[in-house]
């Protein structure tokens, strides 16, 4: 489950935000806001289509309607391969930790909830 690169979304004003985490993570909310030095807080699954073009539970790390603001948790870079969405609930592609990092340009960050 770890080598699950889930993207959870959650909104900075109307801006998407996409935090690329561990399967095994839960996100913490405080800790990405103080990456990207704004508010954040859970998007509604219309705000995750309507701003990524994808649906919950298949929001892929690439490739949305309008560029998130996006943070990548660094628990990932210490597995590998690491498998994230492809745009489906039953899609995922294979893909190491680093070149998703590189691709997306995504801060990288403890985002980890701690306990």
């Amino acid at each position: 489950m770890a080598q699950i690169a889930k993207s959870i979304v959650f909104r900075a004003g109307e801006r998407a935000v996409v935090v690329i985490a561990s399967g095994a993570n839960r996100v913490d909310a405080a800790k990405v806001a103080a990456v990207l030095g704004l508010a954040v807080r859970r998007a509604d699954a219309e705000f995750v289509r309507d701003h990524t073009g994808f649906a919950i539970g298949g929001v892929a790390p690439l490739g949305h309607l309008s560029p998130p603001l996006l943070v990548f948790d660094r628990d990932l870079l210490a597995l590998h391969p690491i498998y994230a969405a492809a745009g489906s609930p039953s899609h995922v592609f294979c893909t190491e930790a680093e070149t998703l990092v590189r691709i997306t340009g995504a801060p990288v960050a403890d985002i980890r909830q701690d306990g």
